[in-house]
């Protein structure tokens, strides 16, 4: 028989058992109460209750439902064995008795149903005796028609019979199905946004991982990179990354070179006088009174107090030990009068002062490098700090997506900061290159050297400054040109006063190294006021202004690549993915949809 069954899921509890013969017994009981409590517990269950067709007032099964659903807003009464009290009803009490004769709630009654179910006796028959689609429709025919003949409402026929209840229910699971398939339409459509996103974000990462988009990609977050050090080199109050104070600061240094074994210790300090880094750190905070000695610095201010560092530390140079008459005597070669003492000057400064000054100018490109490379972290730092601070609109927008690149991609972050490094390392080169140039001017010729003088400012007030007339201008060049004169006739009057006698050598050597002392010192002096000059203008400015055209010009690896293609492979697998669900949403979501406006055409008609 094809009968129109409602398509639902049922769960079929036992029954309560109020009275146990024994102990098994109610133990039992006690389950079968936990089992069906805990079905009627879930707030999202339909409960089905089904008394006898008897008196309202004993039904025990609806009182234990009314625990777990005080309102019975999600319960249905059904009332069984109804052809067993066929006899039971007449015209005058059929109304009354569909009602329960006021015991059954009011707001209960829509959803009551009284009916039979076929039976036949199983003793004589196990299978029933026609089809159980025909007798079902038969005994529902029997309930209706009995029910009519004893004059029952007809507002109440529609509730009696098995058909009615069926076609109840097939209206109860449409409503609540309805009444649901909001929050998962609203659901879905939540999920097809996620996924759609997923996918957008999915194709950007399949072009993104073609090698000239990788390329491309990592030289835009280096171009960043190199730009936002600029700003971390202006100064950042609110950097706090690589932040150390003068005291971690050399430690660390001196700890880099140690662990590499790229220098010794006693190179590293200023004077054989500090025995060790801490009398050398004890000078600055002690006798010098660093004032920034205790501050945890990074960026610009960390350059500045780096700087100042080193230029003490070339002040520290001396070659009175370096000195002795042997060399003096050697220089002046076997004939006497050979070669002048101007010659021999030059001589011993360029064999000791040379190396001497060269060390340290090699201290300073040292600390510079070390500097540079400790700044990368401090750089990322304030890239990531710019979405949402109060200064956003100042810098480029681009810091916070590459920021993200740099973050979550180690190889990117790999490359920038190799290029970055080598960037620093040729600038180290060149420093050095470009230092000892002047070195080996300034030891080749010290006495030019000597003529250069240190502009000085009369103590007159700036408003007593003015500009110089055409006459003044030439008073100026005069006494400078004669300045340089006047240093020249110094020296002359210094090497003229040196004895040339063989038997006054120990009085001539005594005068030449008084000489070689006093030059030394002037160019020391000299090489130390300029090797902040020189960390400006040949480290820290051509950092700032070419490290951008660097970034622009990396090159990838072919293993870096490597990973980029298979990446690229996992993402369009992903994206496939992605796609076949997205399918599955929005059919699911159509279907939904077209349910949820047919529901609500058929509410109109």
């Amino acid at each position: 028989c094809a009968l129109p069954i409602s398509d639902m899921q049922i769960v079929d509890l036992p029954g309560f058992r109020d009275y146990s013969a024994s102990d098994d017994a109610a133990k039992l009981a006690e389950d079968i109460a936990k089992l069906d409590e805990a079905f009627m517990e879930e707030k999202n269950n339909v409960i089905i209750c089904i008394e006898q067709a008897g008196d309202a007032a004993n039904m025990a099964t609806l009182h234990r439902v009314k625990k777990f659903d005080p309102e019975l807003k999600r319960t249905i009464l059904v009332r069984g064995k109804l052809d067993k009290f066929y006899d039971d009803l007449h015209p005058d009490n059929v109304n009354s008795w569909v009602t329960g004769f006021g015991d059954i709630p009011e707001h209960l009654l829509p959803k009551t149903f009284a009916l039979s179910l076929p039976h036949w006796d199983e003793r004589t028959s196990p299978e029933p005796p026609e089809p159980f689609g025909k007798m079902l429709q038969a005994q529902n025919t029997r309930d209706v028609e009995s029910l009519r003949q004893k004059n029952v409402s007809s507002k109440y026929l529609n509730q009696i019979g098995f058909m009615n209840f069926a076609t109840f229910m097939e209206g109860e699971i449409e409503r609540q199905f309805a009444s649901a398939v909001q929050p998962v339409i609203k659901r879905l459509a939540q999920l097809e946004e996620d996924y759609e996103k997923r996918k957008a974000h999915l194709e950007d990462s399949v072009n993104f991982t073609e090698p000239k988009a990788v390329k491309a990609m990592v030289r835009d977050v280096g171009v960043s990179f190199g730009h936002a050090l600029n700003h971390v080199l202006d100064g950042l109050v609110a950097s706090k990354t690589g932040r150390m104070s003068l005291d971690e600061e050399l430690h660390q240094f001196h700890d880099y070179h140690k662990s590499r074994g790229t220098w010794t210790s006693d190179s590293m300090l200023p004077s054989a006088d500090f025995s060790s880094l801490e009398e050398y750190l004890d000078y600055f905070r002690d006798d010098l009174r660093c004032t920034v000695y205790d501050y945890k610095l990074n960026g610009g201010a960390q350059f500045r107090r780096l700087m100042w560092e080193s230029e003490i530390f070339v002040r520290y140079a001396e070659i009175c030990d370096e000195v002795n008459k042997r060399d003096i005597v050697q220089a002046r070669g076997v004939a006497i009068t050979t070669v002048g003492w101007r010659d021999v000057v030059v001589k011993i400064l360029a064999k000791e002062a040379h190396l001497k000054m060269k060390a340290r100018v090699r201290y300073v490109a040292e600390r510079l490098r070390w500097f540079f490379k400790e700044q990368k972290e401090a750089v990322v730092e304030f890239m990531d700090s710019v979405k949402g601070s109060a200064d956003e609109k100042m810098y480029s927008v681009l810091f916070t997506k590459h920021v993200e690149q740099l973050k979550q991609d180690p190889m990117v972050k790999e490359v920038v900061f190799e290029t970055f490094d080598k960037v620093v390392d040729r600038q180290y080169e060149e420093f050095m290159a470009l230092f000892e140039n002047t070195l080996c001017a300034t030891f080749n010729n010290p006495w030019l050297f000597m003529k250069r003088r240190v502009l000085s400012i009369d103590d007159q007030s700036l408003e007593e400054t003015y500009l110089p007339t055409f006459e003044d201008l030439k008073e100026r060049i005069e006494t400078e040109m004669q300045s340089g004169a006047d240093v020249e006739q110094m020296i002359n009057g210094w090497v003229a006063n040196v004895p040339e006698d063989l038997h006054e050598v120990d009085e001539a050597v005594d005068k030449v190294t008084g000489i070689i002392i006093a030059t030394f010192k002037h160019i020391r002096s000299q090489i130390a006021d300029q090797a902040g000059l020189f960390g400006e203008s040949f480290f820290k400015l051509p950092m700032m202004r070419r490290l951008e055209e660097d970034m622009c010009r990396i090159e990838l690896q072919d293993h870096h690549l490597e990973v980029y293609v298979k990446q690229q492979r996992e993402h369009e697998e992903d994206l496939a993915k992605v796609n076949d669900a997205l399918k599955d949403v929005k059919a699911c979501l159509e279907k939904l949809r077209t349910f949820q406006a047919n529901k609500g055409l058929r509410r109109r008609s």
